[in-house]
């Protein structure tokens, strides 16, 4: 391998993030077997994903390849470690048996306004805090650290027991592993999180090339915050997925899949949801509260129907793809929804296309009668 080669060897982002789903779906489930858990978990991954090219084949006449494999055969792949040595922190973590009251668990360092706001533009765009909820985002602030670096400092090494998770502020880094630089940093990404998820040394060394600012966030807390919260949104979000009768026909795994994916979004009365018109953007189901779906008829919107908890709604855009054929609105104070995106859901609820037309000719029929009514 040449020089330049070395040279060019990164982690995608594409990689980064399926590791990062897997390692939390085997942490929540704790399998007997991990390498048969991994093999089931691929197999199906990589089905849904196939089944969900196959639909947007019929309904666009292309398929988008990008959702498959990101792979670049001219980048080497990082070596692994031939001498793997026991982790200090081997001890399981269960979120299921982590007490609610548990005060001592989350660290708290107080922070200036000044920093916080800091630390707020900083974890903003953050893959691992997306689907957070406001008060775990603010224990994830609290929870987080300041550290200021110099030129040729040693953030981490390889080999190392991963003790913290770091995300960039400010400042450039280099990527090293097996004394190669393979990557950059340079004044945002975050670092050190694979280690702690997995059960397993560095991966590379990271060091400062620049003076620079991280926030960093211990092991335990880090572990605690994003798996427990993985773990009570999944349960949370099953039991409200049992409750739709069209998801009845999917696999235990294709619902917890359906359950991780989901984002949860709060509203008052009369905010509006979703807009008559609007490029779809993903589908929602009903948490708690009741919304009002409405249509505009010659300048003003006019009441089509109700829906409450358990009831979903935005799927329909998704399946003819066309605009949103309807304004939606919080009918009462502190709605909440599950949001499930575009891509999400052709990877997850594709194959269930031809149930969800079938409620195309019901709104269709609503709304004929609603013409009538109105002449």
């Amino acid at each position: 391998m040449s020089n330049e080669q070395k040279q060019r060897i990164q982690v995608p982002d594409a990689l980064r993030e399926v590791l990062l789903e897997f390692s939390i779906a085997y942490l929540l489930e704790q399998p007997g077997d991990v390498v048969d858990f991994a093999v089931e978990y691929f197999t199906k991954l990589q089905e849904t994903r196939r089944q969900s090219a196959f639909n947007r084949d019929n309904d666009r006449g292309s398929v988008d390849d990008s959702v498959m494999s990101q792979e670049d055969d001219d980048e080497p792949v990082v070596p692994r470690f031939s001498n793997r040595r026991k982790s200090v922190f081997a001890e399981a973590y269960d979120p299921e048996n982590d007490a609610d009251d548990d005060e001592g668990a989350t660290a708290v360092f107080p922070k200036s306004d000044e920093q916080r706001s800091r630390l707020i533009e900083s974890v903003k765009n953050v893959l691992l805090f997306r689907s957070l909820e406001k008060e775990q985002m603010n224990q994830v602030l609290d929870a987080m650290f300041e550290r200021r670096v110099s030129p040729g400092e040693n953030i981490i090494r390889q080999g190392d027991d991963g003790d913290n998770f770091y995300v960039i502020e400010s400042g450039v880094y280099k990527v090293i592993v097996n004394d190669n630089h393979v990557h950059t940093y340079t004044n945002s990404g975050i670092f050190g999180e694979l280690a702690l998820l997995y059960n397993m040394p560095r991966a590379a060394t990271i060091q400062a090339e620049s003076e620079g600012l991280l926030w960093a966030m211990d092991r335990q807390t880090f572990r605690r915050i994003l798996l427990k919260s993985a773990f009570k949104k999944r349960k949370m979000y099953e039991s409200l997925l049992d409750s739709v009768p069209m998801l009845k026909t999917l696999q235990s795994y294709e619902r917890m899949n359906l359950a991780d994916a989901l984002v949860t979004k709060r509203f008052n009365t009369n905010d509006r949801i979703i807009k008559q018109g609007d490029v779809a953007d993903g589908m929602y189901f009903i948490e708690e509260g009741t919304v009002v779906i409405k249509m505009d008829q010659d300048g003003s919107e006019i009441e089509i129907s109700k829906l409450g908890k358990g009831a979903y709604f935005g799927e329909l855009a998704l399946v003819t793809h066309r605009p949103r054929a309807a304004s939606v609105y919080a009918a009462s104070d502190d709605v909440k929804v599950a949001f499930l995106e575009t891509d999400a859901f052709q990877r997850i609820l594709g194959f269930l296309k031809d149930v969800l037309k079938t409620r195309v000719g019901e709104y269709e029929r609503q709304l004929m009668q609603l013409a009538r009514q109105t002449l």
